[in-house]
Order: structure tokens, then sequence, then C-alpha cells
């Protein structure tokens, strides 16, 4: 079975045969787990490093109206909390929007990994600053972006991601979000958001139906987005 894990990591740098063995046993303890289950809950004591091998998940907030804000989106191969075992608690909590497979890597087991296989290391460390990228591409959404161009540029995003981790390869594939959940990510109440896919779909720049995303004019929907990909150090208009 591919091990998205290794996979993406094998994306950032060489793997040696000893780092992908090191990283196919510390991710052979996975399990499965039912959709909407957190894997961990803001102001719980941090735990270990959560690998998503199937499934998408996702980071959140709830504030005190008890609305939602989705923080970022977790696909097959991302991994989450490195280093947030150094704070007290959590403060923020992940939980699966799919059945997923999840393999979790504790404290002790990771440092040695890190210790001891350099490409590893290093190949996680950049997937981190991707990582920090995309949370600086969604805070200039919140801020600057109007509607229309901030549904857009996410779409660009979730469907890059999704390629470059074998999802897709043509214009169209599933996305398992609800409008709800894409508005809790958006800053945009549902029935906005409703308005904005309208727009997008009347334009014939892309559809959100069914729980697929179907792109019907890449160069339009990058164009109305303004999306800059190198954020994610890969290149959508080849796939246009």
């Amino acid at each position: 079975m591919t091990n998205r894990f290794i996979d993406k990591l094998s994306g950032f740098g060489s793997l040696s045969q000893s780092d992908v063995d090191a990283l196919a046993a510390a991710t052979s303890r996975a399990r499965k787990v039912a959709a909407r289950t957190d894997l961990i809950r803001e102001g719980d004591r941090p735990g270990p490093v959560f690998v998503m091998l199937e499934g998408w998940a996702c980071r959140y907030k709830i504030l005190p109206s008890g609305t939602r804000q989705v923080l970022a989106y977790l696909m097959p191969g991302d991994s989450c909390d490195l280093h947030v075992g150094l704070l007290a608690e959590m403060d923020h909590g992940i939980q699966t929007i799919t059945p997923s497979v999840v393999a979790t890597i504790d404290r002790p087991q990771m440092d040695t990994i890190l210790d001891n296989h350099r490409a590893v290391a290093k190949a996680i460390y950049l997937a981190q600053l991707v990582d920090e990228g995309t949370m600086r591409a969604w805070i200039t959404s919140m801020g600057r972006r109007s509607s229309i161009e901030r549904v857009a540029h996410l779409m660009c995003e979730l469907y890059l991601r999704a390629r470059n981790i074998g999802l897709t390869s043509d214009a169209q594939f599933a996305l398992p979000l609800s409008q709800l959940m894409l508005a809790d990510s958006l800053g945009m109440t549902p029935v906005h958001l409703n308005r904005v896919l309208k727009e997008l779909r009347l334009s014939g720049t892309m559809l959100l139906k069914r729980g697929s995303l179907i792109i019907t004019d890449p160069a339009k929907l990058i164009q109305v987005a303004g999306f800059d990909e190198n954020y994610l150090h890969r290149r959508l208009r080849n796939a246009a």
C-alpha cells in the first residue's frame, strides 16, 4: 500500500532506503478514524505527531459565540504538530472530515528519526515551510481579497494540493467539504458563499456540486484568484 507521507517527504529531497524504512516503521501503527472525530481538542495536552495516511482533516478553533473558524485542511500525506509538544496545551483542535487512516508517532520516536535521519529532518522542515506559506496565503485572503477572489484562491490551492498527491489528474476531483465548512474557512456566511459559487458557475469558471470540484476554465480561475502558486512550490498552470 502506498504511504503518502513517505511519498510527500520524498518530493522534498532524496530519501535513502534507511530513511524510508524508518518512516514506514513509525507510521505502521495506523488506525481507522471515523469522520468528524476530534484527534485532539483545544486545551488538551499536546500528544504525538499525527500523520494523515488516508482521508481529510482540518484544524479549527471554536469562538466564545460558538462559531467555528477552520484554520487549515490536512490531506493524505500531511503531518501536524511536530513541535507543538513544547507547549503546555493545544491552542486549536484537529478533527477528521472524512473516514481516515491516521498514524501517530510519539515524541521520542520522532526525535530519534530527526536526529538519525537528516534527509527526513530536512524534508519535514521544508514541508513545514510550505504549511507556513499556506497560512500566510490564508491570512492575506481573509484580510485583503474580495469574496470571489477568496473562494477562487482556495479552490486553486485545494486543486493543486490534490493533484500533487495523485488525487486527480484532470480538472475534476472529489472535494469532501460542505459549503458550511468552506464558509467557516473563508470567513463567510453559507448564504454569501452560495452566491459567490453561483457567480463562478454562471461565468463558466468552476462548478462545485455533490462533493466534486470541476474547474471548467483553469486560466480564468487563476486570473480571478490572482493565484501565485509559489508558496506551494508547484505549478498549476501546467495543468491548464
